[in-house]
C-alpha cells in the first residue's frame, strides 16, 4: 500500500463496521474501542481530523434488551436500534472522554444527500464540529429508514460523508481483510489485491468468475462506495479491523489490506 497515500491525508473518514465494533456476544467491545480513541488522539495531535461513521447500533440494542433480539419484525429492529443508539454513543463518549475528547451525534439517511439545502446544513454543521475539536459520529437513522436495516449501508454513507466533508481518505474497517481476486470462502487461492484502479473491471471480472464473490463480505456495497469516493478524487481503504493498532498502521502505510485509488488525471 503507498503510505504517503495514508500519511499525507489530513482530513480522514472512518467507517466501523458492527463487527469491528462489538464483541462475539454481540456488546461493545470496549478494548477494541479504548484502543481506537487512543490511535485517533493520536492523528489528531498530528493535525489530522476524523470523521466516524459507525454501524453497531442493532446489535448493541440485541444485546442490551436479549428478548427482542430474534424478532424479524422490522418494528422491532428500529426499535433495537433506537435502543443501540443510546448504548453505542454512551460507549464512544465515555471512551473519547477519557482522552479529553468531545464527540457528537448525526443521523442521516439517504434522503438527507439528495436535497442540496440539506447536503449544505450537514457540511456547515461537520466544518463546524471539526472547527472546535469535536469528532462527529455519523449512523444510518434506522429507526425511520425501513430500507437501511441490511449490511453494507454504512458503507455508502460514510462516502457520501466523505464527499460532502471533502476528506482525503476513506477508510473502511471491516470484517475482511481486502478485496480478493476471487471468493476466499470457496477458492483456497484467493489473494488479497493491494491496489485498485479500475474498479469496473474488476466488478466485472468477479462476477463472470464467480457471481457470488461480489456478495461476500459486503463487497458490491464497498465496490460501489469505492465508485463514489473515487469519483471526487477520494482514495479508499478496505482493511481488516481487528488488526491490532490499525488506524497506527494504515497512518504509517503499514499494513495489508485494499487501497481503491481514483484514477491519476
Amino acid at each position: 500500500m503507498e503510505a504517503t497515500i495514508a500519511r499525507d491525508a489530513k482530513k480522514i473518514v472512518i467507517k466501523i463496521g458492527s463487527s469491528t465494533l462489538t464483541s462475539p456476544d454481540g456488546s461493545i467491545d470496549k478494548g477494541f474501542l479504548d484502543s481506537f480513541a487512543s490511535q485517533v488522539k493520536e492523528l489528531m495531535d498530528q493535525g489530522k481530523k476524523v470523521i466516524l461513521v459507525s454501524s453497531g447500533a442493532g446489535a448493541a440494542g440485541a444485546n442490551t434488551i436479549g428478548k427482542w433480539s430474534r424478532k424479524g419484525d422490522l418494528h422491532y429492529k428500529q426499535a433495537l436500534c433506537a435502543i443501540g443508539q443510546v448504548e453505542l454513543m454512551d460507549s464512544y463518549r465515555r471512551t473519547f472522554d477519557q482522552y479529553g475528547i468531545h464527540i457528537a451525534q448525526i443521523l442521516l439517511t439517504k434522503e438527507d444527500f439528495d436535497s442540496s439545502q440539506r447536503t449544505m446544513n450537514i457540511r456547515n454543521t461537520l466544518f463546524t464540529l471539526m472547527d472546535e475539536g469535536v469528532i462527529p459520529i455519523v449512523n444510518e437513522n434506522d429507526t425511520v429508514s425501513t430500507d437501511e436495516i441490511k449490511i453494507g449501508d454504512n458503507d455508502i454513507l460514510a462516502a457520501n460523508t466523505a464527499v460532502v466533508w471533502g476528506a482525503d481518505l476513506l477508510v473502511l474497517l471491516s470484517r475482511i481483510d481486502g478485496i480478493y481476486d476471487s471468493n476466499p470462502s470457496t477458492h483456497g487461492d484467493a489473494h488479497i489485491i493491494p491496489m485498485i484502479e479500475d474498479i469496473d473491471s474488476l466488478e466485472e471480472k468477479l462476477s463472470l468468475a464467480d457471481p457470488e464473490s461480489t456478495k461476500a463480505g459486503g463487497i458490491k456495497t464497498k465496490l460501489k462506495a469505492a465508485k463514489l469516493a473515487n469519483k471526487y478524487g477520494i482514495p479508499m481503504i478496505v482493511v481488516h479491523g481487528k488488526i491490532e493498532n490499525v488506524i497506527k498502521r494504515i497512518a504509517e502505510g503499514d499494513i495489508e489490506g485494499t487501497l481503491f485509488a481514483p484514477h491519476s488525471k
